[in-house]
């Protein structure tokens, strides 16, 4: 529809009153004697919605597998599906599923996407049905949860680094399939944000601008997880003196405190804290990097240090991820001009 101008009218000596574009109303279904929604946004616009449009409708879409793709290129595709927020997917083979494709496909699907649930099949396709409800699982619930599970791991990490705990530094590795799931659940929400004001609201986000610095955390805390991974899987290889153990695992005590204190400053919009990770989080990062070059110069095999410069490697990383939070949390808690 193209732009229009329409006058405001005094109706009754006391109420401004508009009229709505007819092909606007017709387009929605209206008729005289619906209610409509009114939303005021923080830049002095109003948001006009039909409520009968707020009724529960699912988005369905149909996607068949690409032959020349295997599962797992064909899967990132269904991933794009749930992020853009279907409600149900029909995956289609026109080849036909194999027992073990559809093993395979539930699996990934109940391991991978929150909600996301096979509702039906036969030979040639399966239908995939997400029973998410956001209003549910609040965006804050989802980054606390995953930040739980981020802290526990990087503490179970450190901690393999002495026991040499190959059960644990496994399961570590499994626990990050966790913060994958939350990744994906979060982004999810912070889409159905951006075009619906009201949902946002009920999830957690009061202001637009906010869904951009939420999804910029978010990457944050998963890379931070694949970190963690990497040193879980380089925790029972770590061959140094046993002072630069207990460097290492000062230093991955402190990370894992900076992780904490990040997440604190994120929950309460707390500049000032937040400021101080980035102070905090340079200084770990030069004790890292002395560390680093210690051990570099120490007349050892390379293959006896390779596994310690990784775990402080990822260390070093996770601390330039809190810093990104941090500066994320301090330009979402300046309010706008606008504001």
């Amino acid at each position: 529809m193209k732009e229009e101008k329409r006058k405001i009218q005094l109706t009754g000596g006391s109420t401004f009153t508009i009229s709505l574009p007819i092909k606007w109303a017709r387009d929605a279904g209206l008729k005289p004697g619906d209610e409509l929604i009114i939303i005021q946004r923080g830049d002095k616009s109003l948001q006009i919605t039909p409520v009968k449009a707020k009724k529960e409708q699912l988005n369905c879409a149909e996607f068949t597998l690409l032959e020349h793709e295997d599962f797992e290129g064909n899967f990132r595709f269904l991933i794009a599906y749930y992020l853009v927020g279907y409600d149900m997917v029909r995956l289609m083979s026109p080849g036909g599923f194999s027992a073990e494709e559809r093993k395979w496909i539930k699996e990934e699907v109940r391991r991978r996407l929150i909600g996301m649930e096979v509702v039906g099949e036969s030979a040639h396709e399966i239908i995939l049905k997400s029973f998410l409800k956001y209003e549910d699982f609040t965006l804050q619930d989802a980054i606390r949860s995953m930040s739980k599970i981020i802290a526990s791991m990087l503490g179970d990490a450190i901690s393999s680094i002495r026991k040499k705990d190959n059960n644990l530094a496994e399961d570590i590795v499994e626990r990050d399939d966790e913060i994958d799931r939350f990744y994906l659940l979060i982004v999810r929400q912070l889409k159905a944000a951006m075009s619906d004001p009201e949902l946002a609201k009920k999830i957690g986000v009061d202001r637009r601008r906010e869904s951009l610095g939420y999804r910029i955390i978010v990457k944050s805390m998963e890379r931070i997880g694949d970190h963690v991974e990497n040193i879980a899987k380089n925790s029972t290889k770590v061959v140094v003196p046993d002072e630069s153990i207990k460097r290492i695992e000062h230093i991955g005590h402190s990370i894992r405190e900076l992780f904490e204190k990040t997440l604190d400053a994120l929950a309460g919009m707390d500049i000032n804290k937040a400021n101080e990770v980035i102070k905090d989080a340079k200084r770990f990062s030069e004790a890292s990097e002395a560390l680093s070059e210690q051990l570099v110069s120490e007349e050892r095999g390379n293959t006896d240090k390779v596994h310690a410069l990784y775990v402080l490697q990822s260390l070093e990383r996770i601390g330039k991820y809190c810093e990104d939070i941090a500066e994320v949390t301090i330009n979402m808690g300046i309010r706008g001009a606008e504001e």
